[in-house]
């Protein structure tokens, strides 16, 4: 049995394109496995570069060489796409477009923008809350194309706003959408035209992956009341598998693995399941390992190390960070010291921002969590994921975005 963890676009190589390019970073998993993980810091912290002011967003940040771009929500019902300079946090540029809330919506946990920037080449892919993709120009900002993923093309108006962060496959542009055989739709890179359009299911705020099954590429996306696999080459429902989860409900982001295990967990009534997937002359077979509702992520990333996934379970009320067992579902352990925390994966170590600004440095095994350092770096609501380029990191939270340096 062949088992490959694909990246959504090729490796990069320093000075060959974005560091930080997408949703997940390089690989849109969250992970830099050939990277030296950074030293312990002090209870101050790594060092600042610069802090910013930033209006609300939960859009990470994409880094290309000594630019980086995210989104932010204007005080006029607007979405702005910001270029910063990397070294001081200075504006390059700014691209706002108007972005009233639509009818269904209910912002009250922030008003978005959630998804976050695709770099490719020099265009910028960016989707606000209401469906409004756009290709800009990476050097001025200059808006090239734009697409109406929801009031234009019919797709699912979603309670908290739309939040898939799109998707490159080769000369494509990967989105989800929503609808009547238009779930998955990929657009042609350069003007926006639909190539093609597969599915029918209603959206869901994941983000969909690129995925290898047995030597067969496969994009998988977490819809409303399922998981499903797409051929990425014209949208064929390659397979689906029954997930009890609303539309309106915070799913993970798919986590594939070897032995050909896909992992996800949704807040609410969602839980977690593990896939594991097989196939045979362009049919693929879904075997359920198991399922159970004693883990709900509810935004965070999830990190598979072995056998075994870790992340925050909790939706209401308190937090507690686990570990899963990923062909049994039997929990080893829970850990009340961490909360609703992101981790990104440095070589053997983990990074992790939790919802209250504090970074741990941490080594996650089923023996249990260790943490080698911690410190508060921000002061308000963080659900951003951090991103990391060499030896700097960028954070952001509800007010502010902040530079550190690694050592």
């Amino acid at each position: 049995m062949r088992i490959a963890i694909l990246a959504a676009l090729p490796a990069i190589v320093a000075g060959a394109g974005p560091e930080w390019p997408q949703w997940g970073g390089p690989g849109r998993n969250f992970r830099l496995p050939g990277m030296k993980p950074p030293a312990p810091w002090s209870e101050a912290g790594p060092k600042t570069l610069w802090r910013k002011p930033m209006p609300f967003g939960s859009s990470s940040i994409a880094v290309d060489g000594n630019r980086l771009y995210t989104m932010y929500r204007g005080d006029d019902e607007s979405e702005i796409v910001l270029a910063m300079n990397s070294s001081n946090g200075n504006t390059v540029w700014e691209s706002k477009t108007p972005a009233p809330f639509l009818k269904g919506m209910n912002m009250k946990t922030g008003p978005g923008p959630h998804s976050t920037i695709l770099v490719v080449g020099n265009k910028l892919y960016a989707a606000g809350v209401t469906g409004r993709l756009r290709c800009l120009d990476k050097r001025d900002g200059k808006v090239l194309w734009t697409k109406e993923l929801i009031e234009g093309m019919g797709g699912t108006v979603m309670l908290r706003g739309y939040s898939n962060s799109p998707m490159r496959y080769k000369d494509t542009l990967i989105v989800m959408m929503g609808g009547k055989d238009r779930m998955l739709t990929a657009l042609d890179l350069e003007t926006g035209a639909v190539r093609w359009q597969g599915g029918d299911f209603a959206n869901s705020h994941s983000s969909p992956v690129l995925i290898e099954v047995d030597g067969q590429e496969q994009i998988v996306c977490v819809v409303e009341k399922a998981i499903a696999g797409f051929d990425p080459a014209n949208g064929k429902v390659l397979w689906s598998h029954a997930h009890e989860n609303r539309g309106g409900d915070i799913t993970t982001t798919p986590v594939w693995g070897p032995g050909n295990i896909l992992f996800f967990s949704g807040a609410y009534q969602g839980g977690s399941r593990a896939l594991q997937l097989s196939q045979s002359g362009g049919k693929t077979t879904v075997t359920e390992l198991w399922f159970h509702r004693q883990m709900r992520v509810h935004h965070s990333i999830v990190q598979r190390i072995g056998d075994y996934v870790y992340g925050p379970n909790g939706d209401f009320g308190g937090t507690i960070f686990m570990c899963v067992d990923i062909r049994t579902g039997e929990i080893k352990w829970r850990e009340r010291a961490l909360v609703r925390a992101n981790a990104i994966l440095v070589g053997d170590s983990a990074v992790l921002l939790d919802e209250d600004g504090v970074l741990y440095l941490a080594s996650l095994s089923p023996e249990g969590v260790k943490i080698h350092a911690k410190a508060k770096i921000l002061e308000n609501i963080a659900w951003t994921p951090p991103s990391i380029v060499g030896k700097r990191m960028y954070l952001r939270d509800r007010k502010q975005i902040v530079a550190l340096e690694l050592k």
